[in-house]
């Protein structure tokens, strides 16, 4: 226990002592999406009755914001380790895989958290955003980013060099972040689009975390904490049995 209290401790100083890079450059980044998108599309979009645009727009952002910075807290620490050589400490510790899986979502989960809640609060000195039930949107928030912590550290063990997981990052999760219902609502889609969606996971994220805010959604919540949920387990089973057996960090 005390070897994972440490790792976990770590992780967390590690983007802690740098959050100007890792907590506030994307919450100005983020703000920056709200700023254009709401001014550009505000008085053509209305995406849900008697929402504004704008305030459509922020649960997505803030969810994109925990997805996106959950994946990048575990996948550049274990490509950062790997490439100079530190990985071979935690390797030799008497931590099990376990332990080492749990402390890089967890802190994952910290970081992702930690710029959704400041974008949030941010935003709510210029907008009024209900919040309808905040189990769900914590929920969906906490299983999101625990799901992307997941997928953080399979493409940062799969990666040799930082161009190969920028290549993860830019072709993978931003597609699948930009398309999933952050700017629109899925009916505002032709029905191909729509059917076509449904494939990508993070539009149930994304989705199922708005419902939180507004009490309606495109598709019921617990479909898409169901969908979540079984996207969780299954990437975290890859995940550990990556870890367990060493792929690329052992051999």
């Amino acid at each position: 226990m005390t070897g994972f209290l440490t790792l976990l401790h770590k992780e967390l100083l590690r983007f802690w002592k740098v959050g100007f890079q890792t907590v506030f450059a994307p919450m100005v980044s983020t703000l920056l999406y709200l700023m254009i998108f709401s001014h550009v599309l505000e008085a053509h979009v209305e995406a849900f009755p008697g929402v504004a645009y704008a305030v459509f727009l922020i649960p997505g952002l803030v969810m994109m914001a925990i997805l996106q910075n959950a994946f990048a807290n575990s996948s550049s620490s274990l490509i950062q380790s790997k490439i100079t050589g530190n990985l071979v400490f935690v390797l030799l510790s008497p931590l099990s895989y376990r332990e080492i899986f749990f402390a890089y979502v967890l802190a994952s989960v910290a970081r992702g958290l930690a710029v959704g809640l400041g974008v949030y609060i941010v935003t709510t000195g210029f907008f009024d955003i209900p919040i309808a039930s905040f189990p769900w949107v914590f929920l969906f928030a906490l299983v999101g980013s625990a799901l992307l912590g997941a997928v953080g550290i399979i493409a940062g063990i799969w990666a040799d060099k930082f161009d190969q997981l920028a290549a993860f990052q830019n072709f993978v999760i931003l597609p699948l972040t930009f398309l999933s219902g952050v700017f629109y609502s899925l009916h505002s889609l032709p029905p191909f689009w729509q059917q076509l969606s449904h494939l990508n996971p993070f539009f149930y994220m994304i989705d199922g975390f708005r419902y939180g805010f507004f009490n309606a959604s495109d598709i019921s919540p617990y479909i898409s904490l169901g969908i979540v949920a079984m996207c969780f387990i299954a990437v975290s089973w890859v995940t550990l049995k990556m870890l367990k057996s060493g792929y690329k960090i052992r051999h």
